[in-house]
This record gives C-alpha cells, structure tokens and sequence, in this order.
C-alpha cells in the first residue's frame, strides 16, 4: 500500500529526526585550552644546550634518534651549533629542523 504523504507532514518528519539527532549526541566537546602566550614564548625559549643536554632531551628534537644523541654526546664539546654539520655529526637536512632548538653553550 502506498499513502500519499503531504509535504508539511514530510517536513514535520525531518524536524523531528533533526531535534532526535540534536538530543542525542553529545552537545559538548572535550575542552582544549590552548596555550598562553607566556607558554608560548616559554617554548620557543627554551633552547636544548648541545653540551651538556643528555641523551633522552636530544632524542626528543625532530629527527634525533638513539644514533645522532649518541654521535652529538661523543662529539661534544661544541664551540658553535654549527659544528654538528662542519664536524659531520648529523646532515645539514636534519641540522635545518633543528637549529632553532638547540645551543652550545660554553663553560
């Protein structure tokens, strides 16, 4: 049997499925704070000395693995963060990622 169905009572079909699905799902997301910018600064500051950094606060830069920390500790000391690359520790593509994120400092 086929029944003819109004429009009006079709619209009134698809605003009750709209407000159904509405009451159903979640209404409210996991909220994300995002940083201030005294965290953000705090960040960026916050350079890794390649001196005297140990080995797990290396590997935690992009593309320093257990292989390049060990190859920049026995390196070490470093007079400038250039040296990572003059010296051949780790390929200019790599020292590129990182050189906004490290520091040799001097004693």
């Amino acid at each position: 049997m086929l029944t003819f169905v109004r429009k009006a009572d079709s619209m009134r079909y698809v605003c009750i499925l709209l407000a159904a699905f509405l009451l159903l799902t979640p209404a409210t997301l996991p909220a994300q704070s995002a940083p201030s910018k005294a965290q953000k600064a705090a960040k960026t500051t916050e350079l890794i000395d390649i001196n005297s950094a140990p080995a797990d606060l290396l590997k935690g830069l992009p593309g320093i693995g257990d292989a390049y920390a060990g190859k920049i500790i026995k390196g070490r000391p470093y007079r400038a963060k250039n040296e990572l690359v003059d010296r051949k520790v780790i390929p200019a593509a790599t020292y590129a990622r990182i050189k906004d994120k490290v520091i040799a400092k001097q004693k």
